[in-house]
């Protein structure tokens, strides 16, 4: 069921490109539609996972052999980690090319290319094979790199070739160490990430497995992206259209800290646990400086850039603390776990809602310059409330689902790094300055004279985000179908060797 999941959307990206020309409102329907099917498998999925304590690790699992001689087959399932992230994932994909976008005579190539970076996208979550998971690693780089270069504005031909060679090179890194860890230890070659998750291929380490460990730390660390590795970001986001700005904060990120937990993490756990205060002390370093730097930023999109590398920062804190085995308990290394996890699903919703929304002052205005608008409640007040509440998700803000998250990444930390929590609940406070002086300056004060024609959001506009945003307001009030499948895998996680 998974495999349909993946190659619905192929099928469709196919079929668009090479389709002869049709309406765009046609096509844009299409495409929705198509990438809808892999939301509903996933969620026939999820009503189905089982969460019990004697359930199997990975569910819904299909596996054909490819390459038997490597050891390499077309292996499909998912945990409960990476069960919520595709869903996620998925519902992201589908108001990106639900969300209207001003387009030429190539809509259908560049539906075709949303479809196409979809069902690469989903795969990345939800194979079990570690050679198939570099494959679509990749290939998620492809599609990013043709929407942002063909579709994007300004200076977008740089930011995509900037983001491809940066995220290239940390792919590179990453399918060495594959290399490396699949050829360790004993045992017959296989790729299939369940037999090397429990295998520990490098067991208590040495100089082999820290060198290993290093080549994924960083390629997942320019993904995710963490400091110094994140300057890609900003310029692929400024330049790059609304739903690939939505798709590349909400999903594509993802990968870097998916990545991190199911391979080093849960491959070779006592190398990492040796590592894990290294990557929490540069998750740190990512909290405040993309915090301080956001609050300094006078664009729109540059500033909502910078607090993906902010709370991006919060997901690592938490997988560094769930990884260190020598410290803390384990049900503390649980609950940072889990919170990382959350917070990925609610940054993928809150996120891309706001890129979204940051779509419509280009269209309307052509700018995102902050000093260029004021007053914008008073034209649009259906903006202007959807916006406040993404915000104020954003900041962490009570009731929302970025307090879930961020509470269980600092309880869980602070009971291993507790000077590592300490120094990242002061990005909490930047945050929630930068999030209210943007929210001030661009809605209230005195509306220029040139903003008074700018309409509202749409209907469509209006349902988009409102059903991204109606989902964290239900994860803040009562996120307990969301812990539940999360719960299920940290906790086998984050027993590790020694548990």
């Amino acid at each position: 069921m998974l495999t349909l999941a993946i190659l619905i959307p192929l099928i469709g990206a196919v079929i668009l490109a090479f389709a002869p020309p049709a309406n765009r409102q046609a096509t844009r329907l299409a495409a929705l539609a198509t990438a809808l099917l892999p939301l509903i498998v996933l969620i026939v999925v999820w009503m189905g996972f089982d969460t019990s304590p004697d359930a199997p690790a990975f569910q819904a699992v299909e596996d054909f052999a490819w390459i038997p001689t490597l050891g390499v087959g077309w292996r499909v399932g998912v945990d409960g980690i990476s069960l919520v992230i595709a869903t996620m994932s998925a519902l992201v994909f589908a108001a990106s090319i639900a969300w209207p976008i001003e387009l030429d005579d190539r809509s259908r190539q560049y539906y075709a290319w949303l479809l196409f970076l979809e069902s690469v996208s989903l795969a990345v979550f939800l194979v079990l094979d570690l050679l198939l998971f570099y494959v679509f690693f990749d290939l998620s780089l492809v599609g990013m790199f043709f929407l942002i270069s063909r579709w994007g504005h300004g200076e977008a031909q740089s930011a995509a070739l900037k983001f491809f060679l940066y995220t290239f090179v940390g792919s590179l890194a990453i399918l060495l160490a594959i290399i490396a860890l699949v050829l360790a230890g004993d045992g017959p070659l296989t790729f299939d990430m369940r037999v090397l998750i429990t295998r520990h291929p490098y067991g208590a380490g040495g100089w082999a497995a820290g060198l290993t460990l290093f080549g994924f730390l960083f390629g997942f660390a320019i993904k995710t992206p963490l400091f110094p590795l994140h300057t890609w970001l900003p310029p692929a986001h400024v330049n790059a259209p609304a739903p690939a700005s939505a798709i590349l904060a909400g999903v594509l990120l993802k990968m870097g800290t998916y990545g991190l937990i199911r391979i080093p993490m849960s491959m070779m756990p006592e190398t990492f646990a040796r590592y894990a205060p290294i990557l929490g002390a540069f998750a740190v370093a990512s909290i405040l400086w993309g915090a301080f730097v956001a609050l300094g930023q006078a664009d729109m999109k540059r500033r909502i850039a910078y607090t993906s590398i902010n709370h991006m920062g919060y997901a690592v804190l938490g997988i560094a603390a769930a990884g260190s085995l020598f410290f803390g308990s384990e049900g503390a290394r649980q609950l940072a776990l889990t919170g990382a996890v959350v917070e990925m699903v609610a940054h993928g919703l809150i996120t891309g809602s706001l890129f979204l929304m940051t779509g419509i002052f280009w269209r309307r205005a052509k700018t995102y310059q902050l000093d260029a608008y004021g007053g914008i409640a008073g034209v649009a007040p259906k903006l202007t409330a959807l916006f406040i509440l993404a915000a104020f998700a954003s900041l962490g803000l009570p009731g929302l689902a970025g307090f879930v998250a961020e509470f269980q990444v600092f309880a869980g930390t602070f009971a291993v790094y507790p000077w590592f929590a300490g120094l990242g609940l002061i990005g909490i406070l930047i945050t929630a300055a930068l999030f209210l002086t943007m929210v001030q300056r661009v809605f209230f004060g005195e509306l220029p004279a040139d903003r008074r024609l700018f309409s509202d959001l749409t209907p469509s506009e209006y349902a988009i985000v409102g059903v991204l945003l109606t989902l964290v307001v239900v994860i803040g009030v009562y996120p307990r179908w969301l812990l539940a499948p999360i719960h299920a895998a940290a906790a086998a996680i984050t027993a590790g060797p020694l548990g």
